[in-house]
């Protein structure tokens, strides 16, 4: 009888991997560079070994690897259609390739839809039925649960909130495009360009280039004018998106993640949920609805990437996935 599950974490930069027991509890885990630069039949192979490096003497008592991918991925054919921080990865029979090293079942999913399904497995959203997790970092992710599932859509493409469109001083953009971390920058540098003062030209010595998401961060939490005024501007269209996805899924909690909700938290959230309860078209959807900050950390990909063999892919019940879901 299978007792344990493998999971990976294929990140941009780290590559990591678990076995675990039935409760997703980690038991062992293994961790080396993804080095993705060098090409995907390198990385590939570190797959291989990272996975080797968890696995127990006999593959029967594992019941499957699930892998957490940074980017569009089919979790019905087992394939990378496009590793965003992977060089090379497209049209990448993944599942395939695991499967036949070591023979048993392989569930891929996005790693933010691998996120949300953590969060109402073991963190922020346990025993929730209907979840949105969002990641607000180096760009903006989400995954939807609902009733219990993820949701997929046809090819395992959907609930990619970042791309949400949005209007901003009569353009089309995203929701990523004006308010994830390289956005923050950016606006920060156009207008200390243009003559507005403020403490974040120190921080990085004059060095205007110099300036990350993590600089407006930290100075809108000493107080600069500007940076609040920047990170107040990102939780107000945050909370556009926000207010759509409460009008499409009516979850009962929302989930932040990312290293953006992390670094200034309210600063940021505060705006997003007062907006979200003026432009909401009833108060039915927010005056129970829960917000929190994701309690899985550097952990979420991997209890994610074992959920996915729990459920199958993100296609059962998250209830699988955790024994208080079930009572």
């Amino acid at each position: 009888m299978a007792q344990y599950t493998i999971a990976v974490d294929l990140g941009g930069t780290r590559l990591r991997s678990a076995r675990m027991d039935d409760d997703l509890n980690i038991l062992m885990r293994h961790e080396e560079l993804t080095l993705a630069h060098e090409g995907v039949d390198a990385t590939l192979e570190r797959v291989m070994n990272v996975i080797h490096q968890v696995m127990p003497g006999d593959p029967a008592t594992v019941d499957g690897i699930g892998i957490s991918i940074p980017g569009p991925t089919n979790p019905f054919t087992g394939v990378v259609e496009l590793g965003t921080n992977l060089k090379g990865w497209q049209g990448v029979p993944l599942a395939q390739l695991v499967n036949e090293e070591f023979g048993v079942p392989v569930y891929l999913g996005n790693d933010a839809n691998v996120a949300a399904l953590a969060e109402v497995a073991r963190g922020a959203a346990q025993g929730c039925r209907h979840a949105i997790f969002i990641t607000v970092s180096t760009g903006i992710g989400g995954g939807v649960i609902i009733n219990g599932k993820m949701l997929l859509g046809v090819n395992g493409y959907a609930a990619e909130v970042g791309h949400m469109i949005l209007e901003v001083d009569g353009k089309p953009t995203t929701l990523e495009k004006v308010a994830a971390g390289p956005a923050l920058a950016r606006q920060a540098r156009a207008r200390i360009q243009s003559g507005v003062r403020s403490s974040m030209l120190d921080m990085v010595d004059g060095k205007l280039d110099s300036i990350s998401g993590s600089t407006v961060g930290k100075a809108a939490k000493e107080g600069d004018a500007l940076a609040l005024e920047i990170v107040r501007t990102a939780g107000v269209r945050l909370g556009y998106g926000v207010t759509s996805l409460l009008h499409i899924f009516n979850p009962e909690i929302v989930v932040f993640g990312g290293g953006v909700s992390y670094g200034v938290g309210d600063l940021l959230l505060n705006p997003m949920r007062e907006t979200a309860q003026q432009l909401a078209i009833d108060d039915a959807y927010y005056k129970d609805l829960r917000y929190a900050i994701a309690e899985l950390g550097e952990n979420v990909s991997v209890v994610g990437a074992g959920a996915l063999v729990a459920t199958r892919g993100g296609v059962e019940d998250a209830a699988k996935a955790a024994k208080k879901l079930a009572e």
